[in-house]
């Protein structure tokens, strides 16, 4: 994959509120991108992203469809300045951008699923809730993803969610589950286990309502076949087709995001540059702590372009 660029785009965890404004400012493009949005998505997007507080943000149904248009904006940004991506890949909710930049989705349709995908998560983290009790998810940092699959055999009600990097993994479940699996996770080699203010057990079981209503909700929606490779979270392999896209798209609800195989996988095809496309350095730090060869550089906002086109 020699002069090559890959384009990773962030998920949810990543907003914060203005995100994107500054490419709304000097962009033309971004502006219409934000017209499509509001209407694909049904509600005011300019507005949110702007004026909405930290707390609007934050609710799933919201976080979902406006971290996907922040992160189209920049991808959008960078081809105004003649920056294209050969090959993508998003952690969690940031594959719908990837495949929007692989051409599998249309920018709306991915607006339009991600709108839908973030009602039947908060949805099905309720019913969650009703009956299992408190909910959520923790980063478990020292070991990796063997270590933690390792340590939470046996365990009920929690499963390895995020498989971040060799020293980071996000479990997620019933907190009496995460509680019951702290023991034997330290005894693994974990440094801290600590809690993280989410509203849901995403990326288990648990959410298995919320496939079943996103694959109703991706049934009738256009996947293309992939213009570039992208990557997809349930296997950290390329995609092969629209069909597969959207049948892992349905997959990754219930699965664990394998964003150490996945980078690995990126790694081994020695792209020239890597961006972070979106808003946040989530993804660039992952990479930086990785150990890969290669740099992963940020590229969500109007200052970071500037630098990049300078260099």
């Amino acid at each position: 994959m020699v002069g090559q660029t890959v384009f990773l785009y962030p998920g949810q965890g990543s907003q914060f509120p203005g995100m994107a404004q500054d490419l709304f400012n000097k962009y033309s493009v971004v502006k219409s991108l934000f017209v499509r949005a509001s209407e694909a998505c049904g509600k005011d997007m300019e507005a949110l992203l702007f004026e909405g507080s930290a707390e609007d943000l934050k609710a799933t149904e919201n976080a979902q469809a406006a971290i996907v248009l922040a992160s189209l904006a920049a991808r959008e940004a960078l081809m105004e300045n003649g920056i294209e991506s050969t090959g993508c890949a998003g952690h969690s909710l940031g594959e719908y951008t990837a495949l929007a930049d692989a051409g599998v989705l249309s920018p709306e349709d991915a607006l339009r699923a991600v709108t839908a995908r973030g009602q039947h998560m908060a949805a099905a983290a309720a019913k969650a809730i009703s009956e299992k009790g408190e909910v959520g998810m923790a980063a478990v940092v020292g070991i990796g993803p063997y270590e933690v699959r390792e340590a939470l055999e046996g365990v009920v009600d929690v499963w390895s969610a995020n498989e971040n990097g060799p020293n980071q993994v996000v479990i997620a479940g019933t907190k009496a589950g995460m509680n019951g699996a702290e023991e034997k996770l330290k005894a693994a080699g974990a440094r801290r286990i600590i809690p993280l203010p989410v509203s849901g057990p995403f990326h288990t079981p648990l959410m298995a309502d919320a496939a079943g209503a996103l694959e109703l909700t991706l049934k009738d929606m256009a996947f293309n076949e992939p213009t570039k490779v992208v990557w997809s979270n349930v296997n950290a392999a390329p995609v092969t087709s629209g069909d597969e896209a959207r049948s892992q798209l349905v997959k990754q609800i219930t699965g664990a995001v394998r964003w150490v195989d996945l980078t690995e996988a990126i790694a081994a095809t020695k792209p020239d540059s890597i961006y972070e496309v979106g808003p946040g350095t989530v993804l660039t730090g992952l990479w930086k702590k990785s150990g890969l060869d290669g740099i992963c550089e940020s590229a969500g906002s109007a200052e970071n372009l500037d630098s990049i086109q300078n260099n």
